[in-house]
């Protein structure tokens, strides 16, 4: 027998492994744990996944968001929540009205239903004391989130998909702790298992689109010339999102070093040292300096930011004047190479 042959793994080896190394290194057990599942594959074996990793007495409550979007919506809450007694754990569900969803007027209906749905999920996770939410975004998931923002315009941060783990609301975190799982170890999981799953068939309509990029642009690229078309997408997500780090963490930087608060909350750049850095990294000194201070951001954009970027670069060539910029901050070029940044209000 050849010593040196890699291990084999099983269907249950893999799903496990990988769900693993996706969970947050400490503190995931310490308090009820929310776990969305819809019924379909992915959260079917995300739950029994859980189920097996969880060290008692671990709680996991199963959240069920019924759409009214589709006739077998009952019949997908009926399978999650008798998958949920069998597993012996709570089962709590809604029903989201999508298409009468308030203050959701001229979004699309994937926009309201995934709105509706987390806040669903923030409520089940205030009601039951849980500080984490688990939602089973696989690879494929991450490939279709990167594609998807290449297309409709992105930058760098936005390349980087998913994050593996945010913020839902306070105190509680939404983790994707499949992003690095393959939707087959999950349907070879479930087979080995002899779990079964509820299809959803609006994932077949292509009108929507992520359907559209599942079905008409990846899954025939896999089975053409770009067979690993999903692992590199989700590659250059990972490096975009380390690229992008790499920069924020740059930008940060120069606003510890350049950039003074007064008492009155005024923000005071020293822009001399700064004149001959790169635009963009510039502008994304601003865009961190507007999130860090919590500064109105709805209206502020990459133009926004380049201005601003600019007025750095012109140094003590551009100085008086009073420029506001969206949500009331008001911005002042000075003499000596300097930005006066003063917040709303």
């Amino acid at each position: 027998m050849d010593s040196s042959a890699a291990p084999s793994f099983s269907a249950r080896d893999r799903l496990l492994t990988g769900l693993a190394a996706g969970l947050p290194a400490g503190g995931i057990w310490a308090a009820p744990a929310v776990v969305a599942v819809s019924g379909g594959a992915d959260s079917t074996a995300l739950l029994l996944g859980l189920v097996a990793l969880a060290p008692p007495p671990a709680r996991l409550v199963v959240a069920h968001a019924e759409h009214d979007l589709r006739a077998s919506a009952a019949a997908d809450r009926e399978f999650v929540a008798t998958l949920a007694a069998r597993l012996g754990l709570p089962f709590v569900w809604r029903r989201l009205a999508v298409h009468a969803a308030d203050g959701e007027a001229g979004t699309g209906i994937e926009a309201r239903a995934r709105r509706l749905r987390y806040r669903f999920l923030e409520e089940v996770a205030g009601e039951h004391g849980g500080r984490h939410v688990l939602v089973a975004h696989t690879a494929e998931d991450q490939a279709e989130t990167i594609l998807h923002r290449i297309l409709r315009g992105t930058g760098p941060a936005g390349l980087a998909g998913m994050a593996v783990a945010r913020e839902l609301c306070a105190g509680v975190a939404l983790i994707r702790p499949l992003l690095a799982v393959g939707r087959s170890d999950v349907r070879e999981f479930l087979a080995a298992e002899a779990e079964a799953w509820r299809e959803d068939e609006s994932n077949a309509d292509v009108r929507f689109a992520r359907n559209f990029l599942r079905h008409e642009i990846l899954a025939r690229c896999a089975a053409g010339p770009y067979p690993a078309a999903t692992a590199a997408l989700v590659r250059l997500g990972r490096q975009a999102g380390q690229l992008a780090a790499a920069l924020r963490s740059a930008a940060e930087h120069l606003l510890d070093t350049y950039a003074r608060r007064r008492a009155d909350g005024t923000i005071d750049l020293r822009t001399a040292p700064l004149a001959a850095l790169d635009p963009y990294l510039l502008a994304e000194m601003f865009a961190v300096l507007w999130e860090r201070e919590g500064w109105p951001r709805r209206d502020m954009t990459a133009v926004h930011y380049e201005r601003l970027a600019a007025l750095v670069r012109a140094a003590d060539a551009v100085t008086g004047g009073i420029t506001d910029y969206p949500g009331g901050v008001r911005v002042t070029p000075s003499t000596g190479g300097r930005l006066e940044m003063r917040p709303p209000g």
